[in-house]
């Protein structure tokens, strides 16, 4: 699928037609401004993109009559404040585009449209789609971008005006300090980076997602077909094990009766138990809390009473109970297990300064290690900085080199900071077959579908045993960003990795989804199609002008053809398949409920009536918007189209997938045209309702049996309404047997 745009403009970016280009008057440089009239945003299809975005309705106000090429110092300012606008390619087509734009003359509104989206993408929300279009009256314009979150754009859009008035005033602006509000919107708003993967990666397999919370709690697929991720925790990810894995000692117990290589240890509640215990198990140990996470409060590696007595009380501050356990040599190691295998594997980084017999070793971190640009405080960074005052292990490391923050040491000498931290080296390619084996039997015996399995070996390419490696820890919900930004070695694809795990090959996550748009006469067909497949035997959820339905029953009575409404169909667990009615002012200021459908189905060309307010122009602009809904229709499925409406029956050629025609007459011309190049026809004739293909035909319905006939009479059905319910129905194989029993029991049923 291509993004497409109906808007048609004078040319906005540049026009033959319009003022000689002169310097701006003191009176305009005092009255510009650039107004905003209404932001909407439109969460699914729409008549721009596929994707969600956000509309901005502007008024450029005195603007109109200045491109940017008639303002002194203006686009000098603006790319000196974002010199990223250079790799807008525009309608130019290459880098740089958007410049030459700018320098030719290019109005205030494509301008804004820019501005916002390269804001957003220095906040870190990617993304690369925009248009602007002047909507009719003078001055008056729609900006589009493409959004991820709603209050997000908009703050984005705000700043892009409030940026362009500076910039064209000569005014300061701080734009670092509006790119760092705009990205802690993105942190605190938008999911995270380890869940986008996940979601990014479903997307490119076709697999529809929809947020269920402020938080990284996300639904894949629809219905009854649908998985939900919350981060790298699924819904297979049993409670109870990752109650196991939150209990250090208990997963060690379990991993060690199934075989699985993992150090002895005890758990201790007092300083005194903890050296007890680490003289029986061996000395040096490792001290840690049981129920910790994240190596916060794990000490390595400790000989002496006075250190075990330090780290006992660190991992007692980070958990409920204390875990000392035998000291393995080697490097420590996270594996990701993803159902049968491991997707990633990253080692551990040391880390360590050298003095200068000058330096403090705060001053040789901040030389040394935090200077190093891969290291942040924000999770962008594969590398954290080290800070002493919030590692106390490595305050802990330092005096048992006899040194503390403040000490200067000699010239030469080598201090250990970190004996592990962040696990950014990849070493995927590296592990061997049987360490590799042992990590996903470790993440089965604990019970995760997917786990982070930490291991210490000095040598990944090697079996565990031959050289006394083990596994330490099983963790749920492991984090995915060290394998996605690893600080050395190759990014890992484990957002595919987990969608995979929760998808077959073949399985897209969808139910079979009929959408239908028409000029206020698709309410009754999309009621007889739910009837339909109701008795086919599937959980049916009906969006419609009547209202919400559930399987026949109605959950409300008033209009159901909102958003947010149609959004609870496809949420629900229980829904097989659903009908969706919609509209054009839905389309405009909605925009669909589902990003794809089965069936598409278009009955008359609706008029520009009553869109006034949305800025929709004049009724020859509807084709443009309508076809919205064919647009959407899979490759797979069908474009159900009224052959006798001219509009509507051009509406084909958007259509990826089959189309079906249907018509009164058998030989309106479309159908007769479809028919001969093999499409399927629908049709009336002498009273009978007929599916043809090629030679093959089929007789539904009859008009002259009692049982129809009485639903013409009565006004519950008429006959376009029978001839657009079955065509759909033949779309989604449904027998004519059941249609012809669904068309006469049609109005039994309590919800009609």
């Amino acid at each position: 699928m291509h993004d497409h745009v109906f808007f048609e403009s004078r040319a906005i970016h540049q026009r033959h037609d319009g003022p000689a280009i002169v310097s701006p008057p003191l009176s305009f440089m005092n009255a510009k401004n650039i107004q905003f009239l209404r932001m909407t945003h439109l969460r699914g299809p729409n008549i721009w993109t596929y994707r969600p975005v956000m509309e901005a309705l502007i008024d450029i106000g005195a603007l109109e009559d200045f491109p940017s090429n008639t303002l002194p110092g203006f686009t000098q300012r603006l790319t000196a404040w974002l010199p990223g606008l250079i790799e807008h390619r525009c309608s130019v087509g290459e880098r740089g585009g958007f410049l030459q734009r700018l320098e030719e003359g290019t109005w205030t509104g494509h301008v804004l449209e820019h501005v916002a989206l390269e804001l957003q993408t220095r906040a870190g929300m990617q993304t690369g789609f925009g248009k602007a279009r002047e909507a009719g009256p003078r001055g008056v314009y729609k900006v589009v971008i493409r959004t991820r979150h709603e209050a997000v754009s908009r703050s984005a859009l705000e700043t892009a005006r409030d940026l362009i008035l500076a910039a064209m005033d000569d005014r300061p602006f701080d734009v670092k300090a509006e790119v760092n509000r705009l990205k802690q919107m993105v942190d605190s708003l938008c999911i995270g980076p380890s869940t986008a993967s996940i979601v990014d990666a479903a997307s490119e397999r076709g697999i529809p997602a929809i947020r269920l919370n402020d938080g990284n709690l996300v639904q894949l697929g629809h219905g009854a077909q649908q998985r939900r991720i919350w981060t790298a925790e699924t819904d297979r990810t049993s409670a109870i094990a990752e109650g196991i894995s939150k209990d250090k000692d208990l997963t060690k117990q379990l991993l060690s009766m199934c075989g699985v290589p993992v150090p002895q240890g005890q758990i201790v509640d007092s300083p005194a138990a903890a050296w007890e215990a680490a003289q029986d198990i061996g000395l040096p140990v490792c001290v840690k809390p049981t129920d910790g996470n994240h190596a916060r409060g794990v000490s390595l590696e400790l000989s002496t009473q006075e250190d075990i007595a330090a780290a006992y009380d660190l991992a007692l501050a980070e958990g409920s109970e204390v875990l000392v356990e035998r000291f393995i040599r080697g490097e420590e190691h996270r594996l990701l297990v993803v159902g049968d295998h491991v997707a990633a594997a990253n080692k551990g980084e040391t880390a360590s300064v050298v003095g200068d017999g000058v330096h403090s070793v705060t001053e040789l971190i901040e030389l040394q290690i935090n200077s190093d640009p891969r290291r942040g405080e924000e999770e962008d960074f594969p590398l954290d900085t080290i800070r002493l005052d919030e590692h106390t292990t490595s305050v802990l490391e330092l005096k048992r080199q006899g040194l503390t923050a403040d000490s200067v040491p000699e010239a030469g000498r080598s201090v250990l900071i970190m004996r592990t931290g962040n696990m950014a080296l990849d070493v995927t390619d590296s592990v061997h077959p049987e360490v590799a084996a042992q990590a996903v039997l470790a993440a089965r015996v604990v019970g995760l579908d997917i786990a982070g399995v930490d291991l210490v070996a000095q040598d990944i390419s090697q079996p565990l045993a031959a050289q006394g490696g083990a596994i330490v820890e099983v963790n749920a919900g492991p984090g995915l960003l060290m394998h996605l930004k690893p600080a050395v070695g190759q990014p890992r694809p484990v957002g595919q990795a987990i969608t995979n795990h929760l998808f077959k090959p073949a399985d897209s996550g969808r139910i079979p989804v009929v959408g239908f748009m028409g000029d206020g006469d698709t309410t009754r067909p999309a009621q007889l199609v739910a009837w339909l497949l109701h008795l086919k035997g599937l959980y049916t959820g009906l969006a419609c002008a009547h209202g919400l339905f559930m399987n026949q029953r109605p959950l409300q009575n008033q209009n159901g053809m909102d958003w947010e409404n149609a959004q609870r169909l496809l949420i629900n667990r229980s829904v097989q398949t659903a009908v969706f009615e919609s509209n054009v002012r839905q389309l405009l200021t909605e925009g669909l409920p589902y990003d794809r459908c089965h069936v598409g189905v278009v009955t008359r060309m609706p008029t520009a009536q009553g869109l006034d307010d949305l800025y929709a122009g004049s009724d020859d602009k509807m084709p443009s918007y309508v076809r919205t809904q064919i647009d959407v229709v899979l490759p797979d499925g069908t474009a159900v189209l009224n052959a006798t409406d001219p509009q509507v029956a051009d509406l084909a050629r958007h259509c990826d997938g089959r189309v079906v025609f249907y018509a009164d007459d058998e030989n309106t011309p479309r159908l007769v045209t479809h028919l001969a190049e093999g499409g399927r026809v629908a049709f009336w004739r002498d009273g009978q309702l007929v599916l043809r293909e090629g030679q093959h035909e089929s007789h539904v319905l009859s008009t002259k049996r009692p049982a129809v006939s009485r639903l013409l009479q009565n006004g519950k059905l008429n006959t376009d309404d029978m001839l657009v319910a079955a065509s759909v129905a033949w779309a989604l194989d449904i027998s004519t047997d059941l249609i012809r029993a669904g068309v006469k029991s049609f109005g039994q049923n309590a919800s009609h």
